[in-house]
């Protein structure tokens, strides 16, 4: 078992922080909605909200997950990477999480006049961990993983071909909505072009 690294240490600290905090203070709720993103027309954005969505969870199931993948991913892929590279990635997979979930949201607000999603925040690190998750793939391709229901090792390439799949369908067809699809989408869009722009000069 690797040792976990400096920026995944002081993300997952941030990350349980905030989550604790914004459940017991009594501005708990008010510094959620602040914090959250919503989509710019919104009467609840705030510019900030691009970065500070990242480290808001909305429930303890939510926090779980995309901690204890940060956990067990984010050692490999820091010390690929390098400290400063790896946060640049990570952020570049969370802005990359909310611009296409913004592009989404536009059409379904300008094409489809959806205008009460504009009132629905998106939370989450869920576009980040799903860049390191592909960023994995990428330069792991053949790395076994294990998923807690399904018992049986499996390489992270197809996984990745799996877990991008299911969001694509999923978004498209606004099953689970809930969760922010696209938002995956981004933040695997974006680390896969940051990556191939590090390995592959073009």
């Amino acid at each position: 078992m690797q040792t976990i690294t400096p920026a995944v240490k002081h993300l997952l600290i941030i990350n349980v922080i905030i989550f604790i905090a914004i459940n017991s203070l009594p501005m708990g709720k008010e510094f959620f909605i602040k914090l959250a993103l919503f989509y710019p027309e919104s009467q609840f954005y705030y510019p900030w909200q691009i970065i500070t969505h990242m480290f808001l969870h909305g429930s303890l199931n939510h926090i779980l997950f995309n901690m204890l993948s940060l956990f067990f991913i984010g050692p490999l892929m820091e010390n690929s990477l390098g400290t400063k590279r790896f946060l640049t990635y990570y952020f570049t997979c969370g802005f990359g999480g909310a611009i296409l979930h913004y592009i989404f949201q536009y059409f379904q607000i300008h094409f489809f006049g959806m205008q009460e999603i504009m009132s629905i925040p998106a939370v989450g690190a869920s576009g980040a961990i799903n860049g390191l998750f592909i960023g994995l793939a990428y330069l792991f391709p053949n790395i076994e993983m294990m998923l807690m229901f399904i018992p049986i090792p499996i390489k992270a390439k197809y996984l990745a071909i799996g877990f991008l799949a299911y969001d694509l369908i999923s978004g498209l067809t606004n099953t689970n909505s809930g969760i922010a699809h696209f938002a995956h989408l981004g933040g695997a869009l974006f680390g896969f072009l940051l990556l191939l722009k590090w390995t592959r000069r073009f």
